[in-house]
């Protein structure tokens, strides 16, 4: 299984980066702000795409080790860039978030790389401090004050989703690190109540909550785009209505090509290719997952079930949230919404992940090696 998950995650990530392409072709035309152009949202995503090869590729051929050795670089350069969303002229306010930065030529979202930068710090840190995971100090407090700053800068932005990722990844990190589960159950509740206490005192996030525990009371204001995509599910059916003939992504649905795409697969494709979604999902993590506990040492075990838990929580948000299981968070889904920021980084963890693979592999293959020649017997 080993020497075949690095092949089926990668055709995974492959069919679904194609199978977004092919919606977005097909959604963005009529989304807002294309300027004029139809093909303005695919164009710019797939520069992106070109981009996040390029991420992947260096991420495949780099030592993972390299990024324990900077880490301290990536986590300092990440709170730099979280900081600047609150500058003016450089940070922008889109939909009451300060959650871009404006670059003149492109616009970037920091918390992206914030999320990858918070997964490095704690991989490096629980391997540096492997004997002391279960103490208060060096194995809870200390690494949750650092990510904890930019848990509030990113909740400071009022992106409660990405906060609540940032969270559970740092949750399931510090679980296979060994943590105390104790300091682990105060971590749980108090990032739970600490994510609805902003939010109930946030307007907009107040609706999006009430939305969900009544969304057809709710359908045409907070709940509209749920209430909406549940249409698009019910339109679709098994077989779909066909590429292109969806009718919910024409305005009915707002930001169909971004952080609701799935309804709109799940309408002019069926239900059949929205299930193919999931097991690509499902695919990403079990593979993921034999890679990294097969690495060679600790912190590339850590940093490969965090690229993986960053993947599947998020896609897990998503879908729970475009079918009214959970309270809209606005996070993408991986490789199929439209978004640079987040295709770069998502393509840099699977190029991460692929060297881990490597180094594993060469690793296993060094150690037959030795166990071979140890057997060998010299002739005199």
């Amino acid at each position: 299984m080993h020497r075949k998950s690095v092949y089926i995650l990668l055709l995974s990530v492959g069919a679904l980066l194609v199978l977004g392409i092919v919606m977005l072709f097909s959604t963005s035309a009529f989304a807002e702000g294309r300027h004029g152009d139809a093909l303005y949202f695919v164009k710019r995503q797939s520069l992106w795409l070109a981009f996040g090869f390029v991420a992947a590729v260096c991420g495949a051929l780099v030592d993972y080790h390299f990024w324990q050795r900077t880490c301290w670089i990536w986590f300092c350069a990440a709170l730099v860039l979280l900081g600047l969303c609150f500058v003016p002229h450089i940070g922008m306010r889109v939909n009451g978030s300060f959650r871009w930065l404006n670059l003149r030529v492109v616009t970037f979202e920091p918390s992206e790389a914030a999320k990858l930068a918070a997964i490095i710090f704690l991989a490096t840190w629980f391997s540096k401090y492997a004997p002391e995971s279960h103490r208060f100090f060096k194995g809870f407090f200390f690494p949750l004050l650092a990510v904890g700053m930019m848990m509030a800068l990113i909740a400071r932005e009022v992106d409660l989703g990405t906060t609540g990722l940032l969270v559970g990844v740092t949750f399931l990190i510090m679980f296979v690190a060994g943590t105390s589960l104790l300091y682990i159950g105060m971590l749980a509740l108090g990032g739970v109540a600490g994510i609805f206490f902003i939010a109930f005192h946030m307007k907009e996030r107040l609706g999006r909550i009430m939305a969900f525990m009544d969304l057809e009371k709710y359908k045409e204001g907070a709940g509209l785009q749920q209430w909406q995509a549940l249409i698009a599910f019910g339109s679709g059916g098994i077989d779909g209505l066909g590429l292109g003939n969806g009718r919910q992504k024409m305005l009915y649905v707002p930001f169909a090509h971004t952080d609701f795409i799935l309804p709109m697969i799940g309408e002019e494709l069926g239900l059949c290719c929205t299930l193919f979604i999931v097991f690509c999902y499902i695919l990403i993590i079990v593979c993921g997952t034999v890679i990294s506990i097969q690495s060679r040492d600790r912190f590339g075990m850590l940093l490969g079930l965090g690229i993986v838990s960053m993947i599947a929580f998020q896609a897990a948000v998503n879908i729970g949230v475009v079918t009214s299981l959970l309270p809209n968070k606005g996070l993408p889904l991986p490789y199929i919404s439209y978004g640079g920021s987040n295709l770069v980084f998502c393509l840099l963890g699977i190029g991460i992940l692929m060297n881990i693979y490597r180094r594993g592999t060469s690793d296993q293959g060094d150690k037959t090696t030795t166990r071979l020649q140890a057997k060998v017997t010299p002739r005199i």
